[in-house]
């Protein structure tokens, strides 16, 4: 069983380094031109991809093979009222991308942010949530990286969950394949459970991401050891391994807020768990305020405390 750790966006180990500057739309209204607009777009876009292969670099250096996009690469590209042709301008770059990324082997994903809701009520939100997830198979496609997935949650519970779980699986449905191929469901904190969303996957066939915090805070008395092994096995059919999303609370253990590192006695506890009731290989997102430092501190707790385990590099086991 082989865990690699990954981190969310920024690495702070890398001092004034981000991939997710951004231009407001009301800054952007503010320039006079269009020339002065596009530069503006142009400029901030090729420091972000500029940073982010600084970032990619880093990882590569220091052996951390899991890592998750931002959703601010491309400042502006999905806002209604700017059209830029970003794609045109930057397509080298993008690729350049996609090539560190899949020399390395390295797994790459992103989380779109929370206002991207599928089975909304809205009509309006739904088509700004297809055209939002477009958007990121378009970065995906544009760095020619096949692998390359979005995490999503089940979204709105008007209605009700059953009537908000049929919507989401409905409106699923009229998604363009280009997205639906690229999906991964995610259960919440505060409405749809680790169990509601397997049985959305299995019936939609993708597969799912557990939260282990989120798991903690909302469940329905389900054993987390008899949900595992059919989480896992939504990843069957798939070229990556499972992946899980572990971050430890901030204050008291059903605090929803991410803590800045990771509890290292709760981390073992769950690997215990997974070695007993799946022993497969799958990967661990840490979502933890510091970052790659939380990850680099929790192998360094692993081995402080002996950990039954084989270290491999800087973030695997």
């Amino acid at each position: 069983m082989r865990i690699r750790l990954g981190y969310v966006a920024i690495a702070l180990n890398l001092k004034n380094i981000t991939s997710s500057s951004t231009v407001t739309f009301a800054n952007y209204n503010k320039l006079k031109s269009e020339d002065e607009k596009l530069s503006k777009l142009k400029r901030v876009t090729f420091s972000n991809i500029d940073d982010l292969e600084k970032i990619l670099k880093y990882n590569i250096e220091n052996n951390i093979h899991f890592y998750r996009l931002t959703s601010k690469l491309i400042p502006l590209s999905t806002h209604p009222e700017v059209t830029w042709d970003y794609e045109n301008y930057f397509s080298k770059e993008l690729r350049a991308i996609g090539k560190i990324i899949k020399s390395s082997n390295m797994r790459v994903d992103a989380h779109p942010d929370q206002f991207n809701v599928i089975n909304s009520v809205k009509d309006k939100v739904v088509k700004d949530t297809i055209r939002n997830l477009n958007h990121a198979v378009d970065l995906f496609d544009l760095m020619n990286y096949d692998e390359g997935k979005l995490v999503i949650h089940i979204g709105s519970s008007v209605g009700g969950k059953e009537d908000s779980i049929h919507r989401f699986i409905s409106n699923y449905k009229t998604f363009p394949r280009r997205i639906r191929e690229r999906l991964i469901l995610e259960n919440d904190d505060k409405v749809f459970t680790a169990k509601d969303v397997f049985r959305i996957c299995e019936e939609i066939e993708v597969p799912m991401v557990l939260d282990v915090h989120h798991h903690n805070c909302k469940n329905n008395e389900e054993n987390m050891k008899d949900l595992l092994p059919h989480i896992f096995s939504t990843w069957d059919s798939e070229s990556l391994p499972p992946k899980i999303h572990f971050s430890s609370p901030k204050e008291g253990k059903l605090d929803r807020k991410h803590a800045d590192y990771i509890d290292v006695n709760d981390f073992c506890g769950f690997l215990d768990l997974a070695k007993e009731n799946v022993n497969r290989d799958f990967d661990v997102m840490i979502e933890a305020k510091k970052k790659d430092q939380a990850i680099l501190k929790l192998m360094r707790n692993l081995r402080k405390i002996n950990y039954n385990c084989k270290f491999i590099d800087n973030s695997t086991i």
